[in-house]
């Protein structure tokens, strides 16, 4: 599942990447932001569509840089999918990792490698459950095992750093 922002119902990238704390006057850019949110339902009907515009957006901010804003857009979806479902503890997975990549960019690696380590827990309890939805669910298509290898690759590690922040979209290609 590669996702480029260029290929999402064209929404722009945000005009800066937030970093909390880095500017005073740094805002976040939520105009862009709200373009995004402004296409997720109240409420999703049992599973996410894999494709769907808003959830594309928010790993491709992630994959772009911009964590704190794809923690946004992502959390927006989330709060739309029902309770229990496949789509909803993969999303809580993707939301984790945004947000440790935003601390590995602040600097907070141990802060990081718990929610390293929380995101890998949500894919361990995914991987329990058995698929109720046939076909283009989120959780139907994305390459769960190869986003968990990715983890365990970043969790094995003796420290991480800035440069060790992972994308979402791309982790089931070669």
């Amino acid at each position: 599942m590669s996702i480029s922002p260029s290929t999402v119902v064209n929404l722009p990238l945000p005009r800066w990447a937030y970093v909390p704390g880095e500017s005073a006057d740094a805002a976040p850019d939520h105009d862009t932001l709200w373009q995004a949110k402004a296409l997720v339902p109240p409420q999703f009907r049992g599973f996410v569509p894999a494709r769907h515009p808003a959830l594309r957006y928010g790993i491709a901010l992630n994959d772009a840089g911009y964590f704190w804003e794809s923690h946004q857009v992502l959390e927006t979806v989330w709060a739309a999918v029902p309770q229990g479902g496949r789509e909803r503890i993969l999303l809580r997975a993707c939301i984790q990792i945004a947000n440790a990549n935003l601390k590995l960019r602040i600097n907070k690696p141990h802060a990081a490698v718990r929610l390293f380590g929380e995101a890998l827990e949500e894919l361990n309890a995914l991987g329990a459950r058995v698929a109720t939805v046939a076909g283009g669910g989120f959780a139907d298509v994305f390459p769960i095992a190869a986003l968990t290898a990715v983890l365990q690759i970043k969790l094995g590690k003796p420290s991480l750093s800035a440069s060790d922040w992972m994308k979402i979209g791309s982790a089931g290609r070669t």
